[in-house]
Parts: C-alpha cells; sequence; structure tokens
C-alpha cells in the first residue's frame, strides 16, 4: 500500500480482515491525508474536513472489520443548525440539519416566502438525480462502459424558453438562475458546489447531489476533531496487524511477468507483494515507467487542473458566545469574484469563506479561549505563487475581513493565526499543486476519476484521486471497492 490516506487505510482494514498481510509506505511521518491537526498552546484545530456527512460508509467499515459500532470508537454529533449563511446584502438564514420542511419554512421567513418552496421542490429533483447515480457512481467500480455515465444528465431539469425553442437545465448555473430565481438562493447553491472545489460556473446540474446529501443525510461532527475518525481508522488498521511504515518513500512499483510484484523505496530497499494499492493515478506512470491505464479508459488528469484551499487557524481571547452556531458560510460580495478563480486563477477579494466554531472544550485550552478555523477555495500552486512574500498573510487577511460578518470583533480577539496554503497541502498528500480532489458526477461535463483498477494486473488505485472522488465518505468508498476487487477479483460489483 503506497500511501496512509483514509481510503488506503479503509482498504487495509478490509484486506487485512479478509486474510491479506498488508503494509503501508508512507512518506510523511504520519497518516490521515488531508485530515490532518494542528496543534499549538493547547488550542487545537482541524487543517482538513471539519464536518463529516454519510457517516454510513465509517459505520460500515467499523462492523465489516470488527463488528464494532463506530460510534465505540468516536462520538458522533449531528450539528444543528447545519450552517448559518450570511448573504452579502446582511439576509441570514440558519438551516435545519437533515429536515426539508424545516430549511423549507427557514428560507420562506429570510428570503420571503415561495423561496423555501422553490428550495424544496430543487431538492426532489436533486434527490432524483442522487438515486439515478448513487450506485453505479458511489457503490460499484467504474464500469468499463463508463461512458454511460457521461450521457443523459442525470438531474431532471425544467425546461425554459430559449430564442425560438426550449431548452432544459442541464448546467448548475441554470438551476440557480431558471429553477431558484433568488440570487441569494443561486449563491447557496454555488456554495456547496464552491466547498468541494467544484467550478459553479461550469459544473453539470447532477452537482445539486452535493447539497443533497447534507440535507438528506445530516451534517455530523466528531468530537475532539475530525482528526479522532483518522486515530480510530488508523488503531482499527493496527489492531487488523496492518504494518506502517512512516518516512518510507515509494520510488518504483515492481513489475514481473507483466504484473505488479511490489515496491522499491528511496532507500533501494525492495519489498515483494502480490498486490499493489497506490494513490494518485496519475503518478502511477511514473512509478511504472508504463501507461497503466488503457485505451478508452477514464485516464488521469494533472491534479492541479482543481483548485486547493487556504485555512487559517485562529486563536482566540474570550469565550464563544451562548448561541453560536458550529459552520457559517459567509458568501462572497461578488460571486463573479469567486468564479474568477476558476476562470483566471484570480484570488477573490472577499472570498466565500466557511467559519467554523466547535463548542469542542477539547480544542480550546480553557473555557476562556476559542479555537476557529477559516477556510476558503483558492486556486491551486502551480496557478498562484502562493510562497511570494506575504500572499498568504494578505488573503488571511481578506478571509478574516469576510469571517467577521459573522463573528463580529473578530481580529480583536486573535491571540496568534497559523495561515495553511496550498503549498502545505501539496506537501502533506503530494498532490501536485495542493489541489483538492472533487468527487465524481455523473453529466455529459461531469467529472469521472480513473477507475480503482488498472490495466497493470496486480496494481490498483485509491483515495481521493481515483473512483469514486474526493471527500471523506468518498474516501471510505474507494477503499470498500478496492478491497473487493482484490478479494473477489473483477466479477466484484460493488457491496450489496
Amino acid at each position: 500500500m503506497i500511501g496512509a490516506g483514509m481510503g488506503a487505510m479503509a482498504a487495509a482494514a478490509r484486506l487485512a480482515v479478509a486474510g491479506h498481510r498488508v503494509t503501508v509506505y508512507e512518506r510523511t511521518e504520519t497518516y490521515g491525508g488531508a485530515v490532518r491537526r494542528f496543534e499549538r498552546d493547547g488550542f487545537r484545530f482541524d487543517t482538513g474536513p471539519g464536518l463529516l456527512t454519510l457517516p454510513a460508509v465509517y459505520r460500515d467499515l467499523f462492523v465489516k472489520t470488527g463488528r464494532e459500532p463506530l460510534e465505540d470508537r468516536v462520538e458522533l454529533v449531528q450539528v444543528d443548525p447545519s450552517a448559518r449563511h450570511v448573504f452579502a446584502d446582511g439576509t441570514e438564514v440558519s438551516l435545519p440539519n437533515a429536515s426539508r420542511a424545516g430549511v423549507v419554512a427557514a428560507l420562506d421567513e429570510a428570503l420571503g416566502a415561495g423561496a423555501g418552496e422553490r428550495w424544496g421542490d430543487f431538492l426532489v429533483r436533486a434527490r432524483e438525480a442522487w438515486d439515478r447515480t448513487r450506485r453505479p457512481l458511489l457503490e460499484e467500480p467504474l464500469w468499463p462502459n463508463w461512458q454511460v455515465l457521461a450521457g443523459k444528465e442525470p438531474y431532471p431539469g425544467t425546461t425554459y424558453k430559449r430564442l425560438l425553442g426550449r431548452r432544459r437545465v442541464v448546467k448548475l448555473f441554470e438551476v440557480g438562475r431558471r429553477e431558484l430565481r433568488d440570487p441569494r438562493l443561486a449563491q447557496l447553491l454555488d456554495g456547496y458546489a464552491l466547498a468541494y472545489g467544484v467550478d459553479p460556473g461550469t459544473a453539470p446540474a447532477s452537482a445539486a447531489v452535493l447539497p443533497y446529501m447534507e440535507h438528506a443525510f445530516g451534517t455530523w461532527y466528531v468530537r475532539g476533531g475530525v482528526r479522532k475518525l483518522a486515530d480510530a481508522v488508523y488503531e482499527r488498521c493496527r489492531e487488523r496487524r496492518v504494518e506502517f511504515v512512516f518516512g518510507a518513500e515509494v520510488t518504483r512499483i515492481l513489475e514481473k511477468d507483466g504484473r505488479a510484484a511490489g515496491v522499491e523505496l528511496s532507500t533501494s530497499a525492495v519489498a515483494e507483494a502480490d498486490f499493489v494499492v497506490g494513490q494518485g493515478p496519475w503518478r502511477l506512470g511514473g512509478l511504472t515507467g508504463r501507461q497503466v491505464y488503457g485505451a478508452g479508459a477514464v485516464g488521469p488528469e494533472p491534479e492541479d487542473r482543481y483548485p486547493g484551499r487556504v485555512v487559517v487557524c485562529l486563536a482566540l481571547r474570550g469565550a464563544r458566545e451562548p448561541g453560536a452556531v458550529h459552520r457559517t458560510v459567509v458568501h462572497a460580495a461578488d460571486d463573479e469574484g469567486d468564479l474568477d478563480l476558476f476562470r483566471h486563477g484570480l484570488l477573490p477579494d472577499l472570498p466565500t469563506t466557511l467559519v467554523d466554531r466547535p463548542d469542542d472544550p477539547a480544542l480550546r485550552p480553557d473555557g476562556e479561549h476559542e479555537s476557529v478555523v477559516l477556510t476558503a477555495t483558492v486556486p491551486s500552486a502551480t496557478e498562484y505563487d502562493w510562497a511570494a512574500p506575504g500572499a498568504a498573510d494578505a488573503f488571511a487577511d481578506r478571509m478574516a475581513a469576510a469571517a467577521e460578518r459573522a463573528v463580529p470583533g473578530l481580529r480583536e480577539r486573535v491571540l496568534w493565526r497559523e495561515v495553511r496554503t496550498p503549498l502545505d497541502t501539496e506537501r502533506e498528500t503530494g498532490a501536485a499543486g495542493g489541489a483538492v480532489p472533487p468527487p465524481a458526477l455523473a453529466a455529459p461535463e461531469g467529472v469521472l476519476h480513473p477507475a480503482n483498477s488498472t490495466a497493470m494486473p496486480g496494481l490498483f488505485a485509491v483515495g481521493g484521486w481515483s473512483h469514486p472522488g474526493g471527500g471523506l465518505p468518498h474516501a471510505g468508498m474507494s477503499g470498500a471497492l478496492v478491497a473487493g476487487l482484490i478479494v473477489e477479483g473483477p466479477e466484484f460489483r460493488g457491496s450489496q
């Protein structure tokens, strides 16, 4: 196993239970991939995902690898409201967790009669897109005839007049403009795509499944921080006798009789294996010296075509005020600014910023302080020079200015801050430019990642850059698919 990301560890635990001897070679000194933690002076911060959707993926992992509920290892807390949204015109709305009726009522009250109904109708259509794509896109290996997933748009968009005829909604921006018909609702929708690193200006309408997942299955916080989930998966691997070797960089995948036969490390040490599982499909070719995806397959693309993230960890003086919500989304004053980061690699003046304020004593030194994390989607390090003097701090200042719309007096409370850019992501995960993988989306112009199996027998790809894409739940699904393909062979068709 090359790399100790969440998908790789999920595969390792499942393979170990199936009787395989598994060794994981990780070039850094820790596990978890992008699920990291920064600690200083009694403050603790999640620098990767701050919340968990689809916890059923990890519940399944723990049941299948030990007949033990996930909740025996970590405490899951349903976040309510799922998020508060602050718009440029000063409008605010808090959306209840996993309650369509509650969301409809909240939007009607905040945005005006009819807004909630339009969003509710949108969620009904989003559910149809989810039902059409859930299994083939998330729970099964990528089909050899994957072109089926890139065929008809699965979102049942409405039609509208255009010139002399009618056109069906097939793009996310059309959903906002034609179906939601309120710039704030459109920004609400765009924000979900932006958080996943998907361009709202070009995304297919099937990206509607992203807000649907949160509304249907809830948004969850892992008490102690999401890093605790990585700790739990790592410990499960260790209990199943998975061996981890940290500080071990794989420089070559060995081949024997046309199949993967092991790895060579930077120290020239060699480890033989019956199967090799790697992360980052577009790097596997360099490690093998050959094409690992055949003609007609979904091929790997350079990772830095996707954006990255800036994360600002804030150590604050003063207690968290009563009634503060866990997550606030502060929407950009100019939504064109967010789109420019995709079009031209430009930074928005006041970016859409996620403000995470967990009410968790484990993350702060005492009750008179608070730890806050700000997150914004930005160009990768190959699109923008994050190493330029002052670049990171200047953008962190913009994020703090945006966040102050949600936390009045924020900047006066700051004791210190830690700014993490795509350069940190690149160092920790190896992703080119510090890019973050988006989830797979079925549509003619959707997002599909390379299959978990490759053209080289015995070589498999796992994690966010392979099928079914990025995000904590998707990484767990990727691990399950790889384990199934190795244990059951090419006839494996996914969990039943």
